[in-house]
């Protein structure tokens, strides 16, 4: 159940579609998710007739799918991949979805949060992992 609440969570702020029980398809970012009960809420949401919203509320028990429409970048294989530049300097807080780098350089699915030739290293590194996804 953890699991699928941080995985949920990695995806506020992303691109997905909802399939209602009822057959209605709503595309939107995912605004919220409540951990307890899994209610969601899209924000700046279409539904398949056209119409627009700035926000839907869809109850769990009516949500048959979520289909994610954007890649969810895999922190945990970047962080990995920062360990071998930075030994034993790299922490991956997985329910936060966030990297941090010497206690001070932040990475999270939104980039890499810090100042300096390290962040800048940080940055290089991040930037050409996103690349490497994107193939």
């Amino acid at each position: 159940m953890r699991k699928l609440v941080v995985e949920l969570a990695s995806l506020i702020d992303k691109n997905v579609e909802v399939r209602t029980t009822t057959g209605r398809i709503y595309s939107g970012k995912l605004y919220t998710v409540d951990p307890s009960s899994f209610n969601i809420c899209l924000a700046d949401a279409r539904d398949s007739e056209g119409n627009t919203y700035s926000r839907v509320f869809i109850y769990s028990h009516a949500v048959s799918e979520i289909l994610v429409k954007e890649m969810i970048l895999d922190l945990e294989k970047l962080a990995e991949r920062l360990e071998k530049v930075f030994p034993h300097m790299v922490k991956y807080y997985e329910d936060a979805r966030v990297i941090v780098v010497m206690d001070r350089i932040r990475v999270s699915e939104r980039g890499v949060e810090g100042e300096g030739p390290l962040a800048e290293k940080v940055k290089r590194i991040y930037e050409e992992f996103i690349a490497e996804q994107s193939r």
